[in-house]
């Protein structure tokens, strides 16, 4: 009897794929250590030139360096992974994005991020795409698809240079054109992605696809996404906001009504073969400016926030991990000059060609053009497109996409906190698209700023 109990007792607390359990506790570990830092760290880094993502992608490689049984961070043996986590930290981060904007759109007040969407990213694409088919001898396909997923700005690690959460604060053009610009590009970037899997699958003879990806991948799905996204967000605003004013409908302050928007709207786009992530952003803005209760859009923004935060560590550590797999095995020392050129030469002349002839000062114009940061938003598109169609150097593409989005991360991770603080510092109300609006709330700050409210509403 006790021989059995003893038996019994072996087999189930120490059974055979006991390795396979002890990765799986380690990185539950690993997780929660890192994730309970993200409670302290944004604010501890928020005042000295070092980002938290700088920290987990180092925190990521050392961890990989060890024996410790994690899973697999090679996006090119574990394509499927790379692509779900990176699309939900995108989306989730979308919502926040779309939420925490105080300007309500007009052609004239975003004329700076729709430039942005537009003429810059069109010229990083066509730059960048040419640099890689002429100087790294990639396919024309292959070429395409590098630049469209490095073209848009990624709203996940820009934190430092984005607006901050809801409130009335007039935002600075820096900031408002930076978070405006991560929100719309990464849905804008998605036809472009399409196009680079249409030149991988047919080949580049125009007749074969030309027709389908204007009318489908580029009209029809863009405009699926700005309809949807933009009449659910009507819809739940009325649900938040006006049905349980006119009966009975109970009100609710839950933040994680946000993270049900986010998949309910995302999930309708796609299946309607819409761009869900313009959808996604749509839609937070919409709920924002449907109704002036900044306590509750606040509670959703927050919440998204801390998702985010959660979903951001796990990526970044996946990077690192990458890194110390072999990620940048294939770069070739043409590529890190392709990618070196493109952060500090392409984006910037783009951007700042982009915003030729807006009423913004000439070094706020630079910033702009200057923090143009990759990372996740890039990672999903390459993930994608690798899961659509067969390219003939993905080694290559993920190198140098890798190398591009790692010093994006460290570049402007030491710059961000710097030139921020000194545009800050150097600003005055005519620095604003409405200057007479900027000095009024310019003084209302002054006035309230010992308020503790109002003193974290201005940080």
């Amino acid at each position: 009897m006790n021989m059995g109990i003893c038996t019994y007792a072996y087999v189930h607390l120490f059974p055979r794929n006991a390795s396979a359990m002890d990765a799986y506790l380690v990185s539950f570990v690993v997780i929660g250590v890192a994730a309970l830092a993200m409670a302290w760290l944004p604010t501890w880094f928020k005042e000295v030139p070092f980002s938290y993502a700088m920290l987990f992608v180092l925190v990521g490689y050392l961890l990989y360096k060890l024996p410790l049984g994690l899973p697999e961070p090679d996006p090119l043996r574990e394509n499927e992974l790379a692509l779900r986590l990176s699309e939900l930290c995108v989306i989730i981060t979308l919502m926040g994005t779309g939420i925490k904007i105080n300007r309500r759109f007009s052609f004239f007040s975003w004329q700076v991020p729709l430039r942005l969407v537009s003429w810059t990213m069109l010229l990083c694409i066509g730059t960048l795409a040419w640099l890689a088919w002429e100087y790294l001898g990639f396919p024309v396909a292959s070429a395409v698809l590098l630049a469209a997923a490095l073209a848009p700005t990624d709203p996940v690690l820009a934190s430092d240079v984005q607006v901050g959460p809801p409130s009335e604060e007039v935002e600075d053009a820096p900031r408002f054109a930076l978070t405006a610009e991560a929100g719309l590009n990464d849905g804008m970037a998605f036809p472009f992605t399409w196009l680079a899997i249409a030149l991988a699958l047919h080949g580049l003879a125009p007749e074969d696809w030309l027709g389908h990806w204007l009318s489908y991948d580029l009209l029809y799905r863009i405009g699926v996404g700005v309809g949807v996204g933009y009449l659910l967000g009507r819809v739940l605003a009325f649900l938040l906001f006006e049905l349980p004013k006119r009966g009975k409908f109970p009100k609710t302050n839950d933040g994680f009504v946000a993270i049900s928007a986010t998949l309910l709207v995302y999930g309708l786009t796609e299946m309607v073969h819409g761009y869900g992530f313009i959808a996604v952003f749509l839609a937070g803005l919409t709920i924002k400016h449907q109704e002036k209760d900044y306590s509750y859009h606040r509670e959703l923004h927050d919440f998204t926030d801390q998702i985010e935060r959660l979903l951001v560590v796990v990526v970044l550590m996946l990077l690192g991990g990458s890194l110390a797999r072999g990620l940048l095995d294939a770069l070739t020392w043409q590529g890190a000059l392709v990618s070196i050129g493109f952060l500090l030469l392409v984006r910037p002349l783009a951007g700042y060609i982009g915003l030729l002839g807006v009423p913004v000062r000439t070094r706020e114009k630079w910033a702009i053009s200057f923090f143009g940061i990759r990372g996740i938003g890039s990672i999903f598109y390459l993930a994608f497109a690798l899961s659509k169609a067969r390219f003939e150097n993905p080694e290559e593409i993920w190198a140098v996409a890798g190398f591009t989005i790692l010093l994006s991360i460290f570049l402007h991770g030491v710059l961000a906190t710097p030139i921020m603080r000194h545009l800050d510092r150097v600003r005055t109300p005519n620095d604003f698209i409405d200057p007479h609006k900027a000095k009024q709330g310019m003084v209302e700050e002054e006035t309230e700023f010992s308020a503790p409210d109002s003193k974290e509403a201005k940080e």
